[in-house]
């Protein structure tokens, strides 16, 4: 399964309420977590199926299924990471809290579990991510956006050298003491009792994919719901079933596949050429 087969189960079945309730297990708690349960769904071609066929499919999709505390949200099986976001209004952006944005995911990430780095018997070494992001204002999809890390986010010795900068920093404060963190510092016993200590911890985020793309898309806004997604060409081409969306191109009026050129994260001057799906329901 690839994402080229979570938008066929989209066109397919364009379910827009994302309220817990109608997630169709009993994981889902709040409009985020039945986001993510929606998303996983459609990776695995299982929206309509009850809990235990969902279970089974999903074990059949994907090699990893994550927690909140450690990206990625999921890995399909000898194929991409995924990273899930709800946002309630279009201008908003994503918050990824101490973890920066990934051009792509190494299995040396310090964030990653240990299930994580071992979920494939082969190894893995590196993954693209795949950012979903879904816009929620009521329990409503409207917007769906699936975007790749290496069309959207600069490389990891971006945000990695700005990290270590200001950790480099942190230290070399005087007269207190330090403990290894994988956060920006963690420091001990900063008043004279020693008794307390101060955490530095990175908050970043990153603009959601409707504005950093607004130069090649705009959402129709006379539409209940809008699906967009961007692929670079080299990652397109890699993938044997698009002709079946192609296909499908051909009877749905409201399914379109776009040529655009969009910006190198790591360098704006240059343009790279991608596809433009796009995906509409009145």
């Amino acid at each position: 399964m690839n994402i080229i087969d979570a938008i066929v189960s989209l066109i397919s079945n364009p379910i827009l309420n994302i309220s817990p309730e109608h997630s169709g297990n009993n994981r889902a708690t709040n409009a985020g977590d039945a986001l993510e349960e929606y998303v996983k769904n459609l990776f695995a071609d299982a929206i309509e199926d009850d809990e235990v066929e969902q279970n089974r499919k999903r074990q059949e999709t994907f090699s990893y299924l994550g927690n909140k505390s450690n990206p990625p949200d999921a890995m399909l099986k000898h194929g991409d990471a995924i990273e899930i976001k709800k946002i309630e209004r279009a201008d908003a952006a994503l918050a990824l809290n101490s973890s920066y944005p990934k051009h792509k995911l190494s299995s040396d990430c310090q964030m990653l579990s240990t299930a994580c780095r071992n979920a494939e018997d082969d190894g893995w070494t590196e993954k693209d991510m795949i950012y979903v992001v879904g816009t929620i204002p009521n329990q409503s999809l409207t917007q769906l956006c699936m975007v790749y890390g290496m069309d959207y986010c600069a490389s990891e010795e971006c945000y990695k050298r700005i990290k270590e900068t200001i950790k480099s920093g942190v230290e070399l404060i005087e007269g207190v003491d330090f403990s290894e963190t994988i956060e920006l510092g963690k420091i001990k016993k900063v008043d004279p009792l020693g008794i307390t200590d101060l955490r530095v911890r990175g908050m970043w985020s990153i603009e959601n994919p409707l504005k950093v793309f607004s130069y090649e898309y705009k959402p129709q806004a006379d539409k209940k719901f809008n699906f967009m997604c961007i692929i670079n060409e080299d990652k397109w081409n890699s993938f044997s079933n698009t002709d079946l969306l192609k296909t499908i191109e051909k009877s749905c009026s409201q399914l379109s596949i776009k040529d655009i050129q969009i910006k190198n994260p790591d360098n704006p001057a240059q343009l790279k050429k991608a596809k433009l799906i796009t995906f509409y329901k009145d």
